[in-house]
């Protein structure tokens, strides 16, 4: 029931962790300020400010039993010095059109309403600042002005409570985060160090932290070296098997060669052309990436040279668009490896290629489009899986080698942190193929 709050939470690790930390402080200090205001803040008021009723309601009674003004004066003189409160009459002129008190004066507005409720004859309210009170009585010898010390009608500077309250928050919250920026990152260094490799990058990594950091990064390590272990394993492996059988082929071909009879021997010539052809396949799928590291490249000059020696071998391709500018981190030979088998395969089932390039703050798209019978859409996730030839889509008769093309571009495109996505042509009607990699 609460997925929808997904959308509106942080992302990252940090983010979340600050909000484990600061959400709880601040829904502390509001239920404490709300139950301080209501319970402490409300109550205390009320009850000062009906003291300073009954004191003005006498005042109020000894003003009407008086002949005249100056009785009254004469006569309160002593109970207004014992009260501390200060009072005169005024004209109708002097009385203020409307009381007033500050826009975040709380306890005033208690006061205001308080006195206004138990004293009916209360004119105005004015409460200018935390020092003084004034209050305009209507009174039978004319309206009378009081003034007395704020303090009498709520409590001084409530404001303290508050203050000091955001203050401790923010200071321990302050610490509590840096604390715990120090123990997250040891796992952001982590996830880069996987987020790296996962790209086909090695970054230095030790790791540290706490106890259960340091296992998965220990664990990150050990599996980290033993992919790169399978990796030699299987480059060593694969090449040594076609340099193992490249002497062989050598010296069929010499042996071919030296015979008589060319309409038999051109046949058996073919064959081992085909077979040198495989072995370079397995050679090249044996590599891999392990080339060299990525360099900063620019996307748009690298594929039109790549485009451009297509052409000069005498393929139909051509670089319909190319947009967006900067550099990505790319290994140039890998690279240009998976965009000509794109290329390669798009000319040998179709008569044309198209190249494109987007290039993105996100990431880098490169589409190979042509306009050949394609994949089916059933199909596409056993054509990039390595000695897999489908037929009729691809015709095995017409070359199709043993199914390693794309196993090598999705190969190449993973290692740089992307992929290789496959489908139809809109322009072309044939195949479309993306490979994408993140920036």
């Amino acid at each position: 029931m609460f997925r929808w709050l997904k959308n509106y939470m942080p992302r990252s690790l940090y983010g979340r962790a600050a909000l484990i930390l600061i959400l709880p402080v601040v829904v502390l200090q509001l239920v404490v300020s709300v139950a301080f205001l209501e319970r402490n803040l409300d109550d205390v008021t009320k009850q000062m400010t009906k003291t300073v009723v009954r004191e003005i309601l006498m005042i109020s009674g000894q003003v009407d039993q008086a002949e005249n003004q100056q009785e009254v004066l004469a006569q309160l003189r002593p109970y207004l010095s014992a009260l501390q409160i200060q009072m005169r009459f005024v004209n109708t002129g002097e009385v203020p059109k409307t009381s007033k008190l500050r826009w975040y004066d709380y306890t005033g507005r208690i006061a205001k309403e308080t006195l206004t409720e138990q004293l009916p004859n209360t004119l105005r309210v004015v409460l200018p600042d935390n020092l003084m009170a004034y209050i305009f009585v209507q009174s039978e010898q004319g309206i009378v002005e009081l003034a007395l010390d704020r303090r009498r009608l709520s409590p001084a500077a409530p404001h303290q409570l508050f203050v000091t309250m955001v203050f401790f928050g923010v200071l321990m919250t302050s610490i509590a985060f840096l604390y715990m920026r120090n123990q997250l990152r040891p796992i952001t260094r982590l996830a880069t160090a996987a987020q790296a490799f996962g790209r086909g990058r090695t970054v230095p990594y030790s790791p540290s932290g706490a106890t259960e950091v340091r296992a998965a990064g220990s664990a990150f390590l050990d599996m980290r070296a033993r992919i790169e272990r399978q990796i030699e394993q299987r480059t060593l492996m694969l090449s040594g098997v076609s340099h193992d059988l490249r002497t062989p082929l050598t010296r069929l071909k010499l042996g071919l060669a030296l015979l008589d009879t060319q309409d038999d021997i051109e046949p058996l010539l073919n064959d081992v052309d085909e077979m040198q052809r495989l072995l370079d396949a397995f050679l090249d799928f044996s590599r891999g990436t392990s080339e060299a590291e990525p360099e900063p490249v620019i996307p748009c000059q690298f594929i039109k040279l790549i485009v451009e020696d297509a052409k000069r071998s005498g393929k139909d391709v051509n670089l319909i668009t190319c947009e967006g500018d900067g550099s990505v981190m790319l290994r140039t030979l890998a690279l240009r490896r998976a965009v000509e088998n794109l290329i390669g395969n798009a000319v040998q089932y179709g008569t044309k290629a198209e190249v494109s390039v987007v290039l993105t703050s996100k990431s880098l798209r490169i589409r190979v489009e042509d306009d050949g019978p394609g994949i089916a859409a059933d199909k596409r996730t056993e054509a990039i899986k390595p000695f897999s030839r489908l037929d009729p889509a691809r015709n095995q008769n017409r070359g199709s080698g043993v199914g390693l093309g794309l196993a090598i571009v999705i190969d190449i495109a993973r290692a740089h942190g992307g992929t290789l996505r496959l489908g139809d042509s809109k322009r072309l009607g044939g195949l479309c193929a993306d490979i994408v990699i993140a920036r």
